[in-house]
């Protein structure tokens, strides 16, 4: 089980923020270059989540995988994996 920092779960809040704030922004009938732009911003701050995700597992994969080079190469090809999915 992995855990979650406290500033990955803060990043996710923010991004949940964001899109209750697009959706008001809609209802309210804002121009669409707004909400596009705000979309936006939510897409790169999930990348950035999935990216600080995907490092820290990683991080800790090598930190379990006590020099075993099989393990090590099974989680760098498992982190990759995980980083180009979420693409």
């Amino acid at each position: 089980m992995n855990s979650y920092d406290d500033k990955i779960k803060n990043r996710i809040k923010r991004i949940e923020g964001q899109l209750r704030g697009i959706v008001k922004m809609m209802e309210e009938g804002k121009d669409c270059k707004a909400v596009i732009t705000q979309l936006s911003a939510v897409r790169s701050g999930v990348d950035r989540s999935i990216g600080l995700i995907v490092s820290q597992n990683l991080i800790e994969c090598i930190q379990n995988a006590n020099g075993d080079e099989e393990v090590l190469n099974e989680s760098v090809q498992e982190a990759v994996n995980l980083f180009v999915k979420s693409r």
